[in-house]
């Protein structure tokens, strides 16, 4: 009996030490992004569904966009692009997050890329191709599994952003901001380099 009862107090132990896997880390990430996208849409009054409460590990996309709103606006007008087509849409968005990555990861850069879903989704919304949001949610779940998953592992998986993010200590806060601010420019490099990619 004590056998057994090592073994069931083992794999319990197991469950709760392991680190996320590769397929939680992105259902984790399309999850967020749905949530998120959900809540933008339904706060820019173009909602698809009701009554959608964004995962407080994300709120810090609202002080994004109120920060700097003609970046996180009309995305796929600074982009150039129709959001007719699920391949434009879908490498542009990879585009812009490849180049908001391409010097490192951060939690602000993660948050900037959900904001920026937000804001390519309300477009395409607006637009009226709101089956492009599962575009959107699809492309950034690839953009995590080829990406972003190791560094994810690295730190415990999503649960690890309240740390950096959710922080109500103004120093630490500034410093999730600066990140963000220089994010921003990341952005704006992105959308030139995407412009001027086949000229």
């Amino acid at each position: 009996m004590l056998r057994r009862s090592s073994v069931f107090a083992a794999e319990v132990m197991e469950v709760f030490d392991r680190s996320p896997t590769d397929k939680e880390l992105v259902s984790q990430a399309k999850a967020l992004c749905r949530d998120y996208i959900n809540s933008r849409l339904n706060r820019t009054g173009i909602g698809l569904s009701c009554n959608t409460k964004v995962d407080p590990q994300l709120n810090q996309c609202d002080e994004l966009e109120y920060l700097r709103p003609n970046i996180y606006r009309n995305v796929a007008r600074q982009l150039n692009i129709t959001v007719a087509s699920e391949s434009v849409v879908s490498d542009a968005f990879l585009a812009v997050a490849a180049e908001i990555f391409s010097t490192g990861v951060t939690w602000g850069k993660v948050v900037s890329l959900y904001a920026v879903a937000g804001a390519l989704a309300v477009d395409c919304v607006r637009h009226g191709y709101p089956a492009m949001v599962h575009t959107i949610v699809d492309c950034m779940g690839e953009f995590v599994r080829k990406s972003l998953v190791s560094w994810l592992k690295r730190r415990g998986g999503w649960v690890d952003i309240t740390k950096c993010v959710v922080n109500t200590d103004p120093s630490f806060r500034s410093h999730w901001l600066v990140s963000a601010a220089c994010t921003c420019g990341h952005y704006l490099k992105a959308v030139v380099f995407y412009l001027l990619r086949d000229k």
